[in-house]
């Protein structure tokens, strides 16, 4: 795996992990919930709960590319690829249904999934 390729998917895990924050920490805040597109306090309140869930299976992606790149350090190359590969295809697959949902989400859906696509695309060619 291209050193390139891990620089594309440790950089998208970290976005992960920041959208796990600000889903699953940060989101009782007015102007975290607002990015997310929520109108009112009441609004947020009632999506809270799934906004918690959904940070965390952002976090879970986030470390399943960082042990796919450690997996890929210690030795494990073909196992860490795939890892890695399988992380950042969830993260691409979660952009394009973020996208397709509601078009006034393509500028998030690219900060989610250009770096996974540009990462698997180093790793396949």
């Amino acid at each position: 795996m291209s050193p390139l390729a891990q620089v594309f998917a440790v950089i998208a895990a970290l976005i992960h992990v920041l959208f796990f924050f600000l889903e699953s920490i940060a989101f009782s805040q007015p102007k975290v919930w607002r990015r997310f597109g929520l109108k009112s306090q009441a609004d947020a309140d009632v999506v809270k709960p799934m906004a918690f869930n959904q940070g965390f299976y952002n976090l879970f992606l986030a470390l399943g590319v960082f042990v796919g790149v450690g997996l890929v350090h210690t030795g494990a190359v073909a196992s860490g690829v795939a890892v890695v590969v399988f992380g950042c295809a969830c993260m691409l697959m979660a952009a394009l249904v973020l996208v397709s949902s509601n078009r006034h989400f393509l500028r998030a859906s690219l900060v989610q999934g250009a770096l996974p696509l540009l990462a698997i695309a180093l790793v396949a060619f």
